[in-house]
């Protein structure tokens, strides 16, 4: 069985988790998500604690059982603390603007750039050149981060473009005679 599936998921006060035959749906202070249910997985709601087994001895079903238990466990965490991601903007002018639920960006092309926010989904410029996506849903929070990324991906002469606060970029040395 799989080492992840058979850790279970343990539910804190204020999250409520109704388990459906197809649906199963997390709700709690930072909102409410839900994820359908897997027919290979076999779920059980205890006192406080949420176990995943696998339905039958097959390989995906074990496979599955992983990853249906760190699914729900990323909705527990997205709706008690929930998920960020920080990018920052390197290069000469370039800046960030949240307005609302857009982010404005100025960054080296002729024309701004406005990307709009998803529902559910926050972002944040403390700073000009700093951008803080948040959300509950992990996956989603990601998925912005990667297409805010993909505007202006970081360039390998100079480093210039969007990147993430983490994320080391290997300068390539440039052509010589």
């Amino acid at each position: 069985m799989s080492r992840v599936g058979k850790m279970p998921v343990a539910v804190p006060a204020g999250v409520d988790v109704t388990i459906a035959p197809e649906l199963i749906s997390v709700k709690g202070s930072g909102g409410q998500l839900q994820i359908a249910a897997n027919a290979l997985v076999t779920i059980q709601k205890d006192a406080g604690n949420i176990t995943f087994v696998p339905a039958n001895e097959s390989r995906e079903a074990n496979a599955m059982s992983g990853t249906m238990r760190q699914l729900v466990n990323n909705m527990v965490i997205g709706v008690t603390k929930g998920f960020e991601k920080k990018l920052s903007l390197v290069g000469v002018g370039y800046k960030a603007a949240a307005q609302g639920n857009k982010l404005n960006l100025t960054i080296g092309f002729s024309h701004p750039v406005d990307k709009e926010m998803p529902a559910g989904i926050k972002v944040e410029t403390p700073a000009p050149t700093e951008i803080i996506i948040k959300g509950a849903d992990r996956q989603r929070v990601g998925q912005v981060a990667a297409e805010i990324r993909a505007i202006r991906p970081p360039e390998p002469y100079k480093g210039k473009g969007i990147r993430y606060v983490d994320e080391k970029i290997t300068i390539k040395e440039t052509k010589k005679k």
